[in-house]
């Protein structure tokens, strides 16, 4: 099988291979990972208040964060152009390495309907006012594990404190972390030839309270559940072993990011503990950011995926 047009890398395909699923993929991933965005993926993006992104840092460190404005902050001036009209705020350790030419990933997600889509790419063009994407892949994800949440600005805004960096857990971040119903993702298969496979991702992950768990020491666990087979982010970690976190706190809009160390537990007691897990991802966390006030916005909680239906009987 020729990879010359793959939409997948090596470590994509590596986890592909390892499940025997390498060529069906292959053949799906030609037909529904475009080079553009189609037009249901631009009025949608353009409904948003909210769009996800995941980035590596100069050392190759990948982060997840997330960006906020009124509907229609998100525009697409062409199907291969994506232009967001906001920056990170002033501080923010994104907006520090946020560049013309910087490789990232987009998520698009509708909590109210658990709809989302994304896109890959580079930064085309970087202004006092926002910046612009060339987007190099554009593709959906099924609405699986995402809970259903009602999206409202906050009553009272609170002015968003400098982000705080730190090495190490603390107890407040622990149980932040172990009473997480949602996180973010992000991962990248490291420099590669600069094509759009090897460049940055972020995705979503959800789950019922407690299946994110913290360890003695201080690694972090969380199942792998039934997916779209397509391996993005096992195959980011498959290629760099690394993987960044990203957790909000959906009512004070308080941020909980970080980076680390990533390994995949294929089988064994560990995986078979957690009902639904078809692995475990294991994150070894070396550095974070806390964001306080981080969000203007606030979620109110609506119902969880019906996918965790079979995990409670």
């Amino acid at each position: 099988m020729s990879t010359t047009d793959s939409p997948f890398h090596p470590g994509e395909r590596a986890v592909q291979a390892r499940f025997g699923l390498q060529e069906k993929m292959d053949m799906i991933g030609r037909k529904i990972i475009r080079p553009y965005m189609p037009d249901q993926h631009r009025s949608f993006f353009a409904q948003l208040p909210t769009f996800f992104l995941g980035w590596r840092d100069d050392d190759g460190w990948p982060w997840a964060t997330v960006l906020t404005g009124t509907p229609g902050f998100l525009s697409t001036p062409s199907e291969t152009e994506l232009r967001i009209e906001t920056l990170p705020a002033a501080g923010e350790p994104f907006r520090d390495t946020l560049r013309k030419g910087r490789r990232l990933g987009g998520l698009g997600l509708e909590f109210e309907t658990h709809r989302r889509n994304r896109v890959n790419g580079f930064v085309q063009s970087l202004d006092e006012n926002g910046f612009s994407l060339t987007v190099e892949q554009s593709f959906g994800n099924c609405p699986q594990y995402i809970q259903t949440r009602n999206t409202a600005a906050r009553p009272t805004e609170t002015p968003s404190a400098p982000a705080e960096t730190f090495a190490e857990l603390e107890a407040a971040d622990v149980v932040a972390i172990q009473a997480a119903d949602t996180f973010f993702i992000a991962s990248s298969a490291g420099d590669g030839d600069g094509t759009p496979a090897t460049g940055a991702d972020v995705s979503h992950r959800g789950g019922l309270p407690g299946f994110v768990r913290v360890n003695a020491d201080g690694a972090i666990e969380f199942p792998d559940y039934a997916g779209n087979r397509q391996f993005q982010t096992l195959g980011n970690i498959e290629a760099t072993g690394r993987a960044g976190l990203l957790f909000m706190e959906f009512t004070s809009g308080d941020l909980l990011r970080l980076t680390g160390d990533a390994e995949i537990i294929w089988e064994g007691p560990r995986v078979d503990a957690l009902p639904g897990a078809e692995r475990v991802v294991r994150i070894v966390p070396n550095k974070g950011h806390r964001l306080k006030n981080a969000l203007p916005l606030q979620w109110e909680f609506n119902e969880y995926s019906p996918s965790f239906a079979p995990f409670t009987t």
